[in-house]
């Protein structure tokens, strides 16, 4: 495989657009074209512009382009990238394609059109330029017949799901004479740098995602027609109680469109002639009329769901296919979904759900029943394995498991014997495995291959380290409820969170302890990760709920100096510690990476301390370090602290979240050092490389002492401006003063300018301020909401 480092994205509406930003965010050259348009606009008249003007001959790109600013959630991980996307059009622009080593077509859903555009860009094709088409069903044999052969061999589907900066899946569909060391080159590529989960498809329609979840909601849909159900009770029960998208069935095709659900239907009907579900991909006539009526989901601002203001209050509404009306949501209630709703393991919701007792758990085995036959019996038509079948669903559609990994859960011989019973026809297959996924008596994980009739090694990229395969093999060193201490070899060890939601209890601050203990005596340093969900979402409210509930303030201190001597564990270990963020870092998570010799963190981490939010302070070492960061700025470049105190004290006041790694450069919680994988398979691997980097040459810190106090002229200033917020109405008293405790804190306490400090005086105003604002009855109040709800209280 040659280099990929400038690529070519032909089409820029929102789906080309958007590919060119990730493009982008992983440091390719983009260039991004369209067709010129036939007449002038009317500011391109006021102007005196003409059609021969450059900024008209390539004002359909460049709106493409100019709309990535504006778009939310945002494609770009920064502003700033967007200067690697440079516009063209068609017309004049199409031979600069030699400069380009991947093409990607990316222009409207027909045939012919994209069969042109290819025609065209040929002959500006340099030898070994990858040409691909993100096509989401169309024929790549099809496609390809057109094109010479020596472009045949480096051409293939490379299908992105949009948002393609959000969503993982990508399905690589080669066709007949694509060369597979070029299938696998991309896929190479594809995944490490722009941290894509490619699955392998077949030339079928739809691929495999769409194929079949497409199919699962045609199919829910005629389950709740003759069952009587609301589009809202359906999404009560196809969501996460039965391990599947937040957004259910309805709330996912009002994200899609409903005109583009209609146009996945009725591409199937026609495409798959002599699939024995064929029948079901037929469009209901109330969704047609949807349609008509202009209803087309999140687009149109209505769909299966519509928001409105009803007396100053936002209302939601749900489609009642009967009536052709909205109606308001009722929030329906099932015994069923309410015993799995604090079940964390999604196979066994599954389990609890499909065997429950109510009409929701009727409708839950009727729509995965027919789901899991119907794509059992879609291998090997669209995939050649369960596993690309199981992935397609998790990063395509948000499924928390896939459909083979959903029989695991149910148990293969047990649906086969509850559908047998039913009276419904079962694949053959389901009556000779066990399961479809095994550990063997080494540890190792395997899959059952459909077509061999056999188990087969589970496949992992090479250097991939998957902490359940390990700890199968190899092993847990150490271990409590909340966390465990594995072996990553090399001398590295890890330090893993599997608590609830990850949340930082007790059990998990001792183990920091003996982890670092471990790799200090064993090894050459420590990794902490995990392959949960989320990173961490922070302590555990519930035990300090507790503790205010019974008044016992020597217990909250007694719980905040824990978590302060965990932390500064990790600064001050002898081996260096790399700490491997992902998904959500807050509060407590976000502190424990603020400690660590580096960070290495994935690209999609939005990491904050939030600790605001439940009327508290960041006391794990946080405000400490911010305070210790802005005083290393000032005197690195030898200029005021104010600036930087400004800056950290609104970061923690407003409990803000990046919203990727690539933003926690700018608010100095990532570093010079610090790294980002785009690629989450790989993050733990790039978290222990990072350890055995530095532990070649590695100096341990000791502890900060004569720190220059940003003093308490600093703090007046921020306490000012507190005031004037709180005069004006725009925070309350009681806001105010939770900003004001960590104002004095982060400044230093109440000390002159330049008065040297330690951290640890740091850490004890830190306590002090943490149980100060413990002693307001507001903060209690938050924090049962938080528990309640999940959500922060707002005044």
């Amino acid at each position: 495989m040659r280099q990929i480092n400038r690529v070519a994205v032909l089409g820029a509406g929102v789906m080309g657009a958007t590919i060119a930003a990730h493009l982008a965010n992983a440091g390719l050259e983009v260039l991004l074209l369209d067709i010129m348009p036939k007449e002038l606009s009317g500011e391109e008249e006021t102007a005196g512009l003409s059609l021969e003007s450059p900024q008209v001959r390539n004002r359909i790109a460049a709106n493409g382009l100019a709309g990535l600013l504006k778009m939310k959630p945002a494609p770009l991980y920064l502003e700033a990238y967007a200067s690697q996307i440079e516009v063209g059009n068609f017309d004049d622009d199409l031979a600069r394609i030699k400069e380009c080593d991947w093409v990607i077509e990316v222009v409207i859903e027909h045939l012919p059109i994209k069969q042109s555009l290819f025609q065209k860009l040929v002959p500006h094709l340099a030898p070994k330029t990858i040409l691909s088409t993100n096509t989401s069903g169309l024929s790549v044999n099809a496609m390809a017949e057109g094109l010479p052969s020596e472009v045949r061999k480096n051409f293939l589907v490379t299908h992105f799901f949009n948002p393609p900066r959000y969503m993982r899946l990508l399905e690589i569909v080669p066709c007949r004479e694509t060369d597979p060391a070029v299938v696998a080159g991309m896929a190479e590529f594809i995944s490490r740098r722009l941290g894509k989960g490619i699955v392998y498809a077949k030339d079928t329609p739809n691929f495999i995602a769409n194929r079949i979840g497409v199919y699962a909601i045609y199919k829910g849909i005629e389950h709740m027609v003759e069952m009587g159900m609301t589009v809202e009770e359906v999404d009560a029960i196809a969501g996460p109680a039965t391990a599947r998208a937040k957004s259910a069935a309805f709330r996912t095709a009002d994200l899609v469109g409903i005109d583009t659900l209609i146009h996945v239907g009725n591409n199937s009907y026609q495409l798959l002639p002599d699939d024995e579900e064929r029948e079901v991909f037929k469009v209901p006539e109330f969704m047609t009329q949807m349609v008509a009526k202009g209803l087309l989901g999140n687009k149109s601002k209505a769909g299966f769901y519509r928001k409105e203001q009803v007396d100053g209050k936002r209302q939601i509404f749900y489609y009642d296919y009967i009536s052709g009306e909205f109606k308001p949501v009722e929030k329906p209630k099932f015994a069923s979904i309410t015993a799995v709703k604090l079940v964390d393991d999604p196979a066994q919701k599954i389990k609890m759900v499909v065997n429950g007792q109510d009409k929701a758990a009727e409708y839950a085995w009727k729509n995965l029943r027919d789901t899991l036959i119907y794509t059992v019996n879609r291998i090997p038509e669209i995939a050649d394995d369960v596993v690309n079948v199981d992935n397609a669903m998790k990063w395509g559609f948000n499924w928390e498991i896939g459909p083979f990994e959903m029989l695991d859960a149910i148990g293969v011989a047990d649906f086969v014997k509850r559908a047998e019973a039913e009276g419904i026809a079962v694949p053959e297959v389901l009556k000779k495995v066990e399961s479809f996924y095994r550990f063997n008596a080494s540890g190792q994980k395997e899959f059952f291959d459909l077509q061999a009739g056999e188990y087969r090694p589970f496949p992992l990229k090479p250097g991939q380290i998957n902490l359940e395969i390990l700890k199968k093999s190899l092993g847990v060193v150490e271990k409590s409820a909340g966390s465990s201490v594995v072996d990553l070899g090399d001398g590295v060890f890890g330090l893993e969170f599997h608590s609830k939601m990850n949340t930082l209890g007790g059990d998990i601050l001792a183990m920091t302890h003996k982890a670092i203990k471990r790799a200090e005596t064993e090894g050459v340093g420590l990794v902490i990760g995990n392959q949960g969900v989320n990173f961490s979402v922070g302590a555990n409210l519930m035990l300090l709920a507790v503790a205010l509930a019974e008044g016992a303030y020597e217990d909250i201190d007694m719980m905040v100096r824990a978590f302060q001597k965990a932390t500064m564990a990790i600064k001050y270990a002898k081996v260096p510690v790399v700490v491997a963020p992902f998904n959500l870092a807050l509060g407590g998570g976000c502190e424990f990476g603020l400690h660590a010799a580096a960070i290495n963190a994935y690209a999609e981490t939005y990491m904050g301390m939030v600790e605001i939010g439940v009327g508290l302070l960041p006391a794990g070492g946080g405000t400490k370090e911010m305070c210790l960061r802005a005083a290393e700025l000032a005197i690195r470049y030898d200029t005021d602290v104010s600036p930087f105190i400004f800056k950290h004290f609104k970061q923690i006041a407003m409990a803000q979240v990046s919203m990727g790694a690539a933003e926690l450069f700018d608010m100095n919680y990532l570093r010079a050092g610090d790294s980002i994988s785009m690629d989450i398979d790989r993050l733990i691997t790039d978290a222990k490389q990072k350890v055995l980097a530095l532990a070649v040459n590695y100096r341990p810190p000791r502890p900060a002492e004569n720190i220059p106090a940003p003093g308490r002229s600093v703090a007046a200033s921020i306490k000012s401006q507190l005031w004037n917020l709180h005069q004006g109405g725009f925070v309350t008293e009681y806001e105010a003063e939770m900003g004001r405790v960590i104002a004095s804190i982060i400044c230093g306490g109440d000390v002159p300018a330049g008065m040297p400090i330690s951290e640890a005086y740091l850490l004890q105003l830190e306590r002090e301020g943490f149980l100060k604002l413990c002693g307001n009855k507001q903060t209690a109040q938050r924090i049962q909401h938080m528990l309640k709800t999940g959500k922060p209280l707002r005044n």
